[in-house]
């Protein structure tokens, strides 16, 4: 059944390239493209199979078991435009092609000098090509799960990092839900590292398809744990809810930033480095700044407006940006 769904995938990429995208590419001058275009076309029905499969598996899910009631659909359809945005390739594609050529260069001018790039796969001979997969899953998770807790470090970058966790309405479509500045940052950042250690631009759809839908799994409004052995082998619903849950997951000792659960697949990095928090509840999401609070003194502090809109949410992460540049009093922007 692989092996035809394999066949028919290669036949729709090949009809597709001959058919809509070749032509356009000779036709506007741009045929010296048409290698790297094929596999932009493997990326784009990459995607659309994911949010195929996303909609099929996880919607009925959300449906029959739902962590919370949805108060706010109309910012679930909002996720799902982020989630053509980023999931049909052209954003991730982008980023990797453009660096592939660089790469290359790089890696002809160590040649020159008598210094051979580095391959991971070559660490260990005979490695099978699941193996491999599966090492290098491994490897660029875990320079996820720094990444990620940058992203809660520094102000600034929780700055841009904020819109993704302002979703109180959390669903399958929430993990794409991001600031297109952070995502840019994101994606160069795995690709740079993807390339240095030897991953081909084929296999590297794959894993970037393989993560993205176990991360909206984790994102989806499903009651789902995977009991007690289970939660520390692989992120779960629950323990990724966790990490979105307002004053735990992206808190601590009751600053802004910090938190725990910042595991992006693998719940190993948590636990060795001391972030995890393997809680039994379903807590509600978003951000605390998103409500309106008291202070000692008696004064109310507004709610913060993270915007509804695809561009309203853009425009108004820059704004908190350049806020925790400047160091200005946070207004309600």
């Amino acid at each position: 059944m692989i092996q035809h769904f394999l066949d028919w995938f290669a036949f729709l990429q090949g009809w597709l390239f001959e058919s809509v995208v070749e032509p356009f590419l000779f036709y506007t001058g741009m045929g010296e493209y048409a290698e790297d275009a094929f596999e932009g076309v493997e990326w784009f029905l990459a995607g659309a199979c994911e949010v195929a499969a996303l909609f099929l598996v996880l919607r009925p899910l959300e449906a029959l078991i739902p962590a919370q009631q949805m108060s706010d659909r109309a910012a679930r359809w909002n996720d799902f435009v982020y989630t053509l945005i980023h999931r049909l390739g052209f954003f991730t594609m982008a980023v990797f092609f453009t660096l592939d050529p660089i790469m290359d260069h790089v890696a002809g001018a160590l040649r020159m000098e008598g210094m051979h790039p580095f391959n991971l796969e070559s660490l260990v001979t005979g490695m099978s090509p699941l193996a491999s997969f599966l090492v290098y899953l491994v490897v660029l998770d875990f320079f996820d799960y720094w990444f990620h807790r940058g992203q809660h470090k520094f102000r600034w970058w929780w700055a841009l990092h904020s819109l993704h966790h302002s979703q109180r309405n959390m669903n399958l479509w929430s993990d794409d839900r991001n600031h297109l500045l952070d995502d840019l940052l994101r994606d160069v950042y795995l690709a740079v590292i993807a390339l240095a250690i030897g991953v081909a631009p084929s296999q590297y759809v794959l894993l970037v398809s393989v993560s993205r839908a176990l991360q909206s799994l984790q994102h989806a409004n499903v009651r789902i744990h995977f009991g007690r052995i289970g939660e520390r082998l692989l992120v779960s619903p629950r323990f990724h809810r966790t990490h979105h849950a307002v004053g735990i997951g992206h808190e601590s000792k009751g600053r802004e930033l910090g938190g725990c659960n910042f595991g992006v697949l693998l719940p190993v990095w948590d636990q060795l480095f001391g972030t995890a928090n393997f809680a039994t509840g379903f807590h509600g999401t978003g951000v605390r700044d998103q409500f309106e609070r008291v202070a000692a003194d008696g004064s109310v502090r507004p709610a913060r407006d993270y915007g509804r809109g695809f561009w309203r949410q853009q425009w108004l992460g820059l704004v908190r940006l350049f806020e925790s540049i400047s160091r200005r009093p946070r207004g309600t922007a």
